[in-house]
């Protein structure tokens, strides 16, 4: 089964560095079966971290294929991956497009990611576009039956892990086309 996530906009008072506060509204991501499943888990997740009152102020669904994380890193990144496959009946390339959320600690950093994330695809893709996420924190769903206890361990270490630096090679040719002379 597919993993839905849902993107929750929760307003709270902040206090920041210079000990004021202000009311400020950030997103998280939740993994859930439903909207109600999504608020009823963001609410008990805002909870361990907020002491103070806090709104839900939107749920909507994310459109994240996959979402990964990484070791030493405090951002999260949106990179749109368009895996192009060739259809034999028209004899046309087509594009489909996946989003990813990648953790990194800027752009360079997430294409990198994203390109060790990808690694053992079969076929083509392509990066076209990697931007920061306002995302502040992602919420997966552990039931913390014994089956997922290792599926949670894994998560953590993932979370826990440097990602591999994958070094890119550049694999595009181009043919010089050799100018003809035109006589008049």
């Amino acid at each position: 089964m597919s993993t839905i996530w849902y993107e929750c906009k929760v307003k709270y008072r902040k206090t920041d560095e210079t000990g004021a506060q202000k009311i400020t509204t950030e997103p998280y991501l939740v993994d859930a079966l439903s909207y109600t499943e999504a608020e009823s888990r963001i609410t008990e997740e805002m909870s361990a971290y907020i002491s103070e009152e806090f709104k839900i102020t939107n749920i909507k669904m994310a459109n994240y294929a996959e979402i990964h994380s990484f070791e030493n890193a405090d951002r999260w990144f949106k990179s749109k991956v368009s895996l192009l496959a060739y259809d034999e009946e028209s004899g046309k390339e087509r594009k489909t497009s996946m989003y990813l959320l990648i953790q990194a600690n800027d752009v360079k950093e997430a294409f990198e990611n994203t390109t060790g994330v990808m690694k053992g695809t079969m076929g083509d893709y392509t990066i076209p576009a990697i931007s920061e996420s306002p995302i502040m924190d992602v919420f997966p769903y552990f039931s913390g039956e014994e089956g997922e206890l290792e599926q949670l361990e894994k998560f953590n270490a993932l979370k826990a892990s440097k990602p591999e630096i994958v070094e890119v090679e550049d694999h595009m040719e181009f043919v010089e086309e050799k100018e003809e002379e035109v006589t008049a």
